[in-house]
């Protein structure tokens, strides 16, 4: 099966392209041709063509967390919901939990992998392993350092899984357990952490790759003291980003994009409440509400956020550090360059799988194509 899509500006992963069309065959791409080249359109589209958009940290959302309770089939409805907003793939994410709930988790999501769910791409494990002075929503009573069990389990979790995150703190895992997850195949990602500069480059230099949400709930950076968000700044580590205007304010986005050129990616942190109407839900016996676009536990700490991953584009071409191709790139490129491009995701090049994501000029709509739309 054949489609040509013209009509749309392309994002190829790394730049936009005018007066071009895509070519699909059988499912991959198979090249973006000037539009007089690539024959009759079958679909003539509007606004802007991507590589699916990835988001690699996901808490839950169709009003399902991630948690003790996950199964094949809850990670499916939480994978479609995500794909209904325009998410090509997705990390489900487990947030600081005991040491059971985790291992159902990981059961949960090879056996999602073994069933091909679409949108699944690997679990990030925010946690346990993080420290207590910078928990954030995270339960402090399940916090703790990492166990030769838990390393064991988590390098049986990266063979076993397509993809795995795990955020830590270096407070709370060694270099040498950091360099064995590594070695295992998992992305370390530091956060949750009031380490100093030293401790932080310490962990980048025994394997770890990135930070998690950067700016939020770690040691900031100051002028004698720079911390781990100094240690992200000024060196070559991936980060995560909440680009909502809440959670890191807009000044604080624009410094970030004018020191890292590159290795930015954006998140949504999202909770239940994606895709749905919710208004509240409960979080560990905790109470977590929805209003004026912000998730808020009773007494104000953030808890995730209200965020769909066009919002966090719009915000980021709006900046000057920022701009549209920069903050497309930051949804598809960077965070498949993260996980290894899994599949040929993250660039529309020939032979990568036709996972694409439409969005509006505007930026305020976002969907996945389907090879039924035809002209």
């Amino acid at each position: 099966m054949r489609h040509v899509l013209a009509g749309a500006r392309i994002f190829d992963g790394a730049a936009l392209r005018d007066g071009a069309a895509l070519v699909i065959e059988d499912g991959r791409i198979a090249a973006i041709l000037p539009e007089a080249e690539a024959g009759p359109p079958t679909s003539r589209l509007a606004g802007i063509i991507a590589p699916g958009f990835l988001d690699l940290q996901v808490n839950g959302g169709a009003g399902l967390m991630v948690g003790a309770g996950t199964d094949v089939a809850a990670l499916r409805r939480i994978c479609a919901a995500h794909r209904d907003l325009g998410t090509a793939g997705i990390l489900p994410t487990l947030i600081t939990d005991t040491p059971e709930a985790t291992a159902a988790v990981i059961a949960a999501g090879i056996e999602a992998a073994r069933q091909e769910v679409p949108g699944f791409l690997g679990l990030h494990l925010e946690g346990p392993h993080l420290d207590p002075r910078r928990k954030g929503a995270h339960d402090p009573a399940l916090i703790r350092p990492m166990t030769d069990d838990d390393l064991a389990r988590l390098c049986a979790a990266a063979a076993a899984l397509p993809a795995l995150m795990v955020t830590l703190a270096p407070e709370s895992a060694r270099p040498d357990q950091i360099a064995a997850l590594r070695g295992a195949g998992a992305v370390v990602s530091l956060g949750h952490s009031d380490c100093d500069l030293a401790a932080a480059e310490a962990a980048l230099a025994a394997g770890a790759t990135c930070a998690t949400h950067l700016f939020n709930a770690m040691s900031q950076m100051g002028n004698r003291q720079p911390g781990l968000v100094g240690a992200v700044l000024s060196g070559s580590a991936q980060a995560g980003l909440i680009a909502d205007g809440i959670h890191v304010h807009p000044a604080m986005l624009r410094i970030a994009l004018r020191a890292r050129p590159e290795g930015l990616f954006l998140v949504t942190d999202c909770m239940a409440f994606a895709g749905t109407a919710l208004t509240q839900m409960t979080l560990g016996g905790r109470r977590i509400r929805r209003h004026d676009g912000r998730l808020t536990l009773d007494d104000g700490t953030l808890a995730g956020a209200d965020l769909g991953l066009v919002d966090a584009l719009r915000l980021i071409a709006a900046l000057p550090e920022g701009g549209l191709a920069r903050g497309l790139a930051m949804l598809t490129a960077e965070p498949a360059r993260l996980l290894g491009r899994p599949g040929g995701r993250g660039r529309l090049r020939p032979g990568a799988p036709a996972d694409l994501t439409l969005v509006d000029a505007g930026l305020t709509r976002a969907r996945l194509w389907s090879p039924a739309e035809a002209a």
